[in-house]
């Protein structure tokens, strides 16, 4: 019976077909745009996921309270911070590095990137810790001064002429020579950025003493969280303050998901809005439909059809547009995110778009649902058609 109902809706879709696909164009637009960011916003959370275990998995930040990122000024950390943290036992090494935006000129061109700066005889297990290689030429060694390691996109892109291994360029108008071309990593930020010794960025830069961050390499990873606990009761002591934060790679990527949850959520309910204008159209057609269709529910009903028939087979019509339009607007929200992963990759961000199953599952759902509930009041309505009024509609 119920599969008589389901040709039956068939046959007044296809015999309206202006009109339903229309109606369904509201509804793709709606799937098309939830499916395009919930997509965007899973793969964006499983590379960061995976950015972060690949480069600081057993890394623990320590940074001033008033530090917001590379760039920025720290608030108070010091060498003595890092001599503090190396008595501590369980880190294999302890990074001071700082951080800042400079005017870099090569031959007659000028621009400005980041400039990143750690020891010189630790850059070699740095890198090497965190997943990154050489290109060409080398790493930073021990007591040099005026070399640098630059990023894959500033060999590339920043001048006219690619930037190669032994050429010169000046920093804050100081001469360095490049002695190595770094992995591209994928994000711009990183493949953007020139490293420098520690020692000759104090000099550039004026920071005798000061510096942004402090990196400990730990040598378990089941050791983190005593070693965070035992890092922030020392600091504490040494210092006198607590104007200073301790925090792991996972704190951050925990911090970072709960806004990209936030997020998520705005964008989505800001995409169901479409999604409402199309159940709207659902709705709206369908009342259409229960005119054009009276005589033929009063003909149904004096044949001995049930309100319950009649009712269901509004609803599954309603529904089969949802449906119809949640597959192409799955459809065309995969597609839409997939577009974003070249667009991403080619702005510096390695972005790996992943198709997830119960997603696309989920829009077709939803839209079917979204369909159902658009056609009950409509459905209710042919239901309730006494048969003399339908016979005599005209």
């Amino acid at each position: 019976m119920r599969f008589d109902y389901f040709l039956l809706a068939i046959n007044s879709i296809r015999h309206r077909k202006l009109r339903s696909w229309l109606t369904v164009v509201g509804i793709v637009i709606g799937v098309a745009a939830i499916i395009s960011l919930v997509t965007m916003s899973r793969s964006l959370e499983s590379t960061l996921e995976l950015q972060f275990e690949t480069f600081g998995a057993n890394k623990i930040f320590v940074s001033g309270k008033g530090f917001q990122g590379p760039g920025s000024q720290s608030n108070g950390l010091t060498m003595e911070d890092v001599e503090t943290i190396e008595k501590i036992s369980g880190f294999e090494y302890v990074t001071p590095g700082i951080f800042r935006s400079a005017e870099i000129k090569y031959r007659d061109e000028t621009g400005f990137t980041l400039i990143g700066a750690l020891p010189a005889e630790q850059y070699e297990d740095f890198y090497h810790d965190s997943g990154i290689g050489i290109t060409e030429g080398r790493f930073i060694q021990a007591q040099e001064k005026n070399v640098a390691n630059i990023g894959s996109r500033v060999a590339e892109r920043m001048f006219s002429k690619e930037l190669a291994v032994g050429n010169k360029i000046l920093i804050n108008k100081v001469e360095f020579k490049v002695v190595g071309i770094l992995e591209e990593v994928g994000n711009s930020q990183d493949d953007n950025q020139i490293n420098i010794p520690l020692d000759i960025a104090r000099e550039i830069f004026n920071e005798p003493e000061s510096i942004d961050t402090i990196i400990a390499q730990v040598k378990t990873t089941a050791d983190i969280p005593f070693l965070q606990e035992r890092m922030e009761k020392e600091l504490e002591r040494k210092r006198g303050d607590t104007s200073f934060e301790v925090v792991t790679a996972s704190q951050i990527l925990e911090q970072i998901n709960q806004i990209l949850g936030v997020m998520q959520i705005v964008l989505v309910g800001i995409a169901a809005i479409s999604l409402l204008v199309g159940a709207i159209g659902i709705m709206n057609s369908m009342y259409t439909s229960v005119l054009e269709r009276t005589k033929d529910i009063g003909i149904m009903k004096s044949i001995g059809a049930r309100n319950s028939d009649v009712l269901q087979i509004f609803l599954i019509e309603a529904g089969l547009i949802g449906f119809v339009g949640g597959m192409f607007g799955s459809a065309l929200g995969s597609g839409m995110a997939l577009a974003i992963g070249p667009i991403a990759k080619e702005s510096g961000f390695p972005l790996v778009i992943t198709l997830e199953i119960p997603v696309l599952l989920f829009g077709l759902l939803f839209a079917f649902i979204v369909g159902m509930i658009s056609g009950i009041l409509p459905a209710y309505q042919a239901s309730k058609l006494k048969p003399v009024d339908a016979l005599r509609y005209e």
